[in-house]
C-alpha cells in the first residue's frame, strides 16, 4: 500500500491562529474517510498477521523446544494477557491525552518481538517475544478503534467492520504465510516478517498526521453529543456491559479452541500434514474476515442487538455438529462457524460505545483487552484439557459455548444519533 504522501484531511475550514484544526461541522459533513479507514484496515492486517504467525508456527515450536500443550497455551496466554491488561489502561489514558504517534511506536515493540522470536534460544525467550508482540497490540487496538470512529462519518458499524476485517484477513494470512515461508525454512524465517512491522509503522505514522489535525474537533463533537444524550441508568449500563462481556467470553473462548488447537485436531483425527492442516485453518480464518466485514454495516441498518443475537447463538448448530463429522464436513462447518461468529464483534464494540458515549478509547480498550484475555486464558485452559483428555475432547466441550448467546435477550435496545 503506498505511503509516500501524508493522509491529510480537507482543511476547508480551519482556525485562523494556532495549529490547523478542523471544526466539528466539517467532521460531521464529510462522511466516512475511506482512505483513513483503508490505512487502518491495512495496518490491522499487518498487525494481526504478525500475531497469528505466532499461533501458526506452534507445531514447529512444539517440535523444536519439545513443548507440551500447556506450554503452548502459556505462549498464547503471555501474549494475550499482556495485551489485555494494557489495552484498557491505554484506552483510558488516551481518552484524556490523545497520542497521535503512539501507533507507530507501538508497532516497534512488535518488530522487536518478531526478531526475538526468530532467534529465541529457549522457551523463556519465546515468552518474552510473545509479551513484546502483545505490548504492540495493546497500543494498536484502542487507538486505532478510536480513529476508525473519528473517520466513520457517523457510520460507526461500517467503520469498525472495515477496521476489523483487516485484522481478520491478517489472522487468516498468518497461517498461510507460515506454511509457505516459515515451516519449510525454519524458525529464523520469522525475521522476514519484521519488514511487515516496518511497513505498518510507516503507514501508521501517516494516519497519525491525520489524527493530529482532527482529534480536537472530534473531542468537541463527542462532548456535545454526550451533553445532548440521555444515557440509560447506570445500573442498566453495567448490566448490559456484563452481558456483552459474557458474549465476548463465549466467542473468544471458542475462537481460542480453533486458532490454537485446530491444526492439532486435524492432524490427530484425520492424519493430515502440518502444512495441510494450516491450509484448513486458513479456510476458517478467511471466513472470519468475511463475516467481520458484514457484521458492522448490517448492524447499522437493522440494529446491533439483532446481529449479536444471530451471530453468537446462530453458531450453536454448527459447533455441536463439528466433533462428529468427517474431514470435508469439518472444513465446511468451520467456514460457517467462522463466518457467523465473526459478525458479532463489530456490533458488540459499537453497542458498548453507544452505551458509554464519550469513552471510545476506554470502551475499545476494555473490549479488545477482554477479548485478548479470554483468548489467552482459553488457550491455556484448553491446552490443559488437551493434555489430560485429548484434543478431540476440547471440541466436544466448546461446542456448547455459543448457547451463551441466549443472554442477548436481556440487552437493552440502544439507538443513538451518529456522532
Amino acid at each position: 500500500m503506498p505511503v509516500t504522501t501524508p493522509i491529510a484531511p480537507r482543511l476547508s475550514t480551519v482556525d485562523a491562529t494556532g495549529p490547523s484544526v478542523v471544526r466539528p461541522r466539517d467532521v460531521a459533513d464529510e462522511g466516512p474517510a475511506y482512505r483513513v479507514l483503508g490505512a487502518l484496515s491495512f495496518s490491522h492486517f499487518l498487525n494481526d498477521m504478525i500475531q497469528s504467525l505466532i499461533l501458526a508456527i506452534y507445531p514447529l515450536l512444539k517440535g523444536t523446544f519439545s513443548l507440551s500443550f500447556v506450554e503452548i497455551g502459556l505462549i498464547t496466554l503471555t501474549y494475550q494477557i499482556t495485551a489485555s491488561l494494557l489495552q484498557p489502561v491505554i484506552g483510558f489514558h488516551t481518552d484524556r491525552h490523545p497520542m497521535p504517534r503512539s501507533l507507530s511506536f507501538g508497532m516497534a515493540s512488535s518488530l522487536c518481538g518478531l526478531l526475538l522470536l526468530a532467534f529465541a534460544p529457549s522457551y523463556a525467550v519465546l515468552l518474552v517475544a510473545a509479551a513484546l508482540v502483545g505490548t504492540g497490540s495493546s497500543v494498536f487496538h484502542p487507538e486505532s478503534s478510536r480513529i476508525a470512529r473519528m473517520a466513520s462519518g457517523g457510520r460507526h458499524g461500517l467503520a469498525q467492520s472495515i477496521f476489523q476485517v483487516g485484522g481478520n484477513a491478517g489472522s487468516a494470512a498468518g497461517p498461510l504465510l507460515a506454511a509457505l515461508i516459515v515451516i519449510p525454512n525454519g524458525q529464523h524465517a520469522v525475521a522476514w516478517f519484521a519488514l511487515a512491522a516496518l511497513l505498518a509503522s510507516a503507514v501508521l505514522w501517516q494516519v497519525g498526521t491525520w489524527y493530529a489535525t482532527r482529534h480536537l474537533a472530534f473531542r468537541a463533537r463527542a462532548k456535545a453529543a454526550l451533553a445532548a444524550s440521555s444515557p440509560l441508568p447506570r445500573a442498566e449500563v453495567v448490566g448490559a456491559v456484563a452481558i456483552l462481556l459474557l458474549l465476548i467470553f463465549s466467542k473468544f473462548f471458542y475462537m481460542a479452541s480453533i486458532t490454537s488447537y485446530f491444526t492439532f485436531y486435524l492432524i490427530e483425527r484425520f492424519s493430515l500434514s502440518v502444512r495441510s492442516a494450516q491450509l484448513h485453518l486458513f479456510v476458517f480464518l478467511i471466513a472470519v474476515a468475511a463475516g467481520t466485514l458484514l457484521g458492522g454495516p448490517i448492524g447499522d441498518r437493522i440494529g446491533r442487538k439483532r446481529v449479536i443475537w444471530a451471530s453468537i447463538l446462530g453458531v450453536a448448530p454448527f459447533s455441536l455438529a463439528l466433533p462428529h463429522v468427517g474431514l470435508e464436513a469439518t472444513t465446511v462447518l468451520s467456514f460457517f462457524i467462522g463466518f457467523i461468529l465473526a459478525s458479532a464483534f463489530s456490533a458488540i464494540v459499537v453497542f458498548a460505545q453507544e452505551l458509554m458515549p464519550g469513552k471510545v478509547g476506554t470502551v475499545s480498550g476494555l473490549f479488545f483487552g477482554f477479548a485478548f484475555g479470554m483468548g489467552g486464558i482459553g488457550a491455556a485452559v484448553l491446552g490443559r484439557l488437551a493434555d489430560t483428555h485429548g484434543v478431540a475432547f476440547v471440541y466436544q466441550l466448546c461446542a456448547y459455548l455459543p448457547l451463551l448467546g441466549l443472554a442477548t435477550v436481556w440487552l437493552p435496545d440502544v439507538r443513538r444519533e451518529r456522532t
